[in-house]
């Protein structure tokens, strides 16, 4: 195809840009929806289960090559076409947030976890997960298996500390008595 042709069809540099745009994350996004069909819905091995899932959604969300793409336009373009990034914004990291809160809300109403705000409990769980990997993959580089590994075990370990609910203490156990003597 010619570029006088695809001017023809886009008209514009912007209205092009905009489609590519929309095209990756089309796919983006049919991605992240499954892996997020992949969430834990059992608590009998949270941690592993989170950990899983969180290298799942890092490795085929954020290391893959619609994700590595993403991100470099949005660091490279972001400035030049701010509008078209709010839609990216609304579209990508926005509809992962409230979709991964509603499944953290069914971990809580199972007994699992003890959150208030399921907002931002999604947003913490995510940011925790890029954390380790944010300078490899900011030079593109593709974390190693090893690396996904430890990042997620990381980010579950230190989520669940903080939204885990404590474990009931057994009732019929007798209450421990001191000695003084």
């Amino acid at each position: 195809m010619s570029r006088q042709t695809i001017y023809n069809h886009y008209r514009e540099k912007e209205t092009l840009f905009t489609a590519v745009v929309e095209d990756v994350m089309d796919r983006a996004n049919a991605m992240l929806f499954s892996i997020l069909a992949t969430f834990p819905d059992k608590s009998d091995n949270l941690e592993d289960d989170l950990t899983a899932f969180a290298i799942r959604l890092t490795k085929n969300c954020l290391c893959n090559q619609d994700g590595k793409f993403l991100r470099k336009l949005v660091q490279s373009e972001g400035g030049r076409y701010p509008h078209l990034f709010e839609a990216w914004r609304q579209r990508g990291p926005g509809k992962i947030s409230t979709a991964l809160g509603a499944l953290f809300s069914r971990l809580c109403h199972k007994g699992a976890l003890q959150i208030d705000d399921f907002d931002l409990a999604a947003r913490q769980f995510l940011a925790l997960v890029n954390a380790d990997l944010q300078m490899l993959t900011l030079f593109g580089e593709t974390p190693s298996s090893e690396q996904l590994e430890s990042a997620a075990r990381n980010a579950v370990s230190t989520f669940l500390r903080a939204y885990a609910k404590p474990p009931r203490e057994n009732p019929s156990a007798s209450p421990m008595i001191a000695v003084v003597g």
